[in-house]
């Protein structure tokens, strides 16, 4: 269980972007893997993959049940992501966004 330091608003949004800016030095899908291997246990870690592969789905145009019968994952967590993507901070939208730009070349 974890035990809540009394950190400032401040304090806390220091050690976040510290997080990000960690994220931000890491150059290939193996260097990634090993950093998210040591920061989050299997069970984070696959709870991450598995909303990753429901942004995917839905990218797709996937039904929502479909999703949850082919990734396991709840009806309602693909309910959440789906409103991340509609309503959220954009963050899976523009790195849904970007690999699509990575696998089909521009077009000129």
């Amino acid at each position: 269980m974890k035990i809540h330091r009394k950190l400032s608003p401040r304090q806390a949004a220091l050690h976040e972007r510290a997080l990000y800016e960690a994220v931000l030095t890491l150059r290939s899908v193996e260097e990634c893997r090993a950093f998210f291997k040591d920061l989050c246990t299997p069970a984070e870690l696959e709870a991450m993959a598995d909303r990753w592969a429901v942004v995917e789905s839905l990218g797709r145009g996937l039904p929502y049940r479909e999703i949850h019968r082919t990734t396991g994952v709840s009806v309602t967590t693909v309910g959440r992501v789906a409103r991340c993507l509609s309503a959220g901070q954009g963050g899976y939208a523009l790195a849904a966004d970007r690999i699509d730009s990575q696998r089909s070349p521009a077009r000129s």
